[in-house]
């Protein structure tokens, strides 16, 4: 059984009552994938093995592509950097026919959160039409993200204080009513001394900047604005649920590893120019799904009930809709040993 809440309006919607017409098609499709790989991560959660949760969630998440209708591509993946066997830039997915699509993945954001039993895990899929979505061979970029109230205000290029400014002045309260999401990295100390300086309080989040993204920019929570460098693959991912949940986003390359700058510039894509929201993803006919792995304010994290393991997730389609989905899977057992083979990446 699974239901679903509409947060505008609080209305429940009972899936299992024949009302997944509420939901399209492949939307559905991505809460299986990112459901089974939360799942699948259970039985490495706080036990300190970050690479074997995130091979199980792969795993998880690959399985269920195998019947998604239509012919995906995946955009943007586990990839080189993780070493993934399975949902690496350039896989094909789904049946092969039909509906022609570009796919986002992050089985599981948050490795860190997930092996220390730590708030903000999450299971994280995104899909748009077929080329619709920015490709890039980068793994870092630099990123502002508000919420629907200060769209068309922030500057990538301009200084944070300029930026946080402009937010203040949309949302109609003094800049040190702000509050900022920031990854708290080395990279970061010299951004939290300008915004500490500027007077907006700070949330600092030890790993996943599509999570922190979600804060700045729904509507009912406390964040105003998310600033910092992090992955181009969470970048994509998060520009996918800015332009479901009516928000803004701007991003630059952000080369923080050998060789990274090489095969930026090999691909044409130069660091520090500003990527608009339309040049990451450049459409609104887009899906967003996220299931808890861990859980965060966001979204719990799955828990084992009578009638089986219980998850949730955040799904957004387009028209701004956002659901939270309840769902009973009775016959999931994420207890169960996992192989060698599934939990790890070869």
């Amino acid at each position: 059984m699974t239901a679903a809440t509409d947060l505008p309006t609080g209305r429940r919607l009972d899936l299992s009552d024949g009302a997944s017409g509420e939901l399209d098609a492949l939307a559905l499709h991505l809460l299986r994938a990112t459901q089974q790989a939360a799942l699948a991560c259970q039985p490495w959660v706080g036990r300190g093995d970050s690479d074997r949760a995130d091979g199980a969630a792969t795993a998880a998440m690959r399985a269920t592509f195998d019947n998604v209708p239509g012919s995906g591509t995946v955009v943007i993946g586990e990839g080189e950097k993780d070493d993934a066997p399975m949902l690496y830039i350039g896989e094909a997915v789904g049946t092969g026919e039909g509906f022609a699509f570009d796919l986002a993945v992050d089985p599981l954001e948050n490795t860190s959160a997930c092996a220390r039993a730590g708030e903000g895990a999450i299971a994280v899929v995104a899909a748009a039409p077929d080329g619709t979505m920015l490709r890039s061979p980068g793994w870092y970029m630099d990123k502002i993200v508000v919420g629907p109230r200060a769209t068309g205000v922030i500057d990538i290029t301009a200084p944070v204080e300029e930026n946080l400014s402009r937010i203040a002045r949309e949302l109609g309260k003094p800049v040190d009513r702000l509050t900022t999401v920031v990854l708290d990295k080395p990279r970061h100390e010299e951004l939290v001394e300008r915004i500490r300086a500027a007077g907006p309080s700070i949330v600092l989040i030890p790993d996943g900047d599509v999570a922190g993204a979600l804060h700045a920019v729904l509507l009912d929570s406390p964040a105003d604005v998310l600033l910092g460098i992090g992955g181009v693959p969470e970048g994509i991912v998060t520009a996918c649920a800015v332009r479901l949940l009516g928000g803004d986003m701007q991003a630059s390359f952000a080369p923080q590893k050998d060789g990274e700058l090489e095969r930026l510039q090999e691909a044409g894509q130069e660091p520090g120019e500003p990527l608009t929201l339309d040049q990451l993803v450049s459409t609104d006919a887009c899906s967003f799904v996220a299931t808890g792995v861990t859980t965060s304010e966001l979204l719990r994290g799955p828990a084992e009930t009578p009638a089986g393991w219980r998850t949730q997730s955040f799904v957004a389609t387009p028209g701004h809709r956002q659901l939270i989905i309840d769902a009973v899977h009775p016959e999931a057992s994420p207890d169960q040993d996992i192989s060698e083979e599934e939990a790890t990446h070869a």
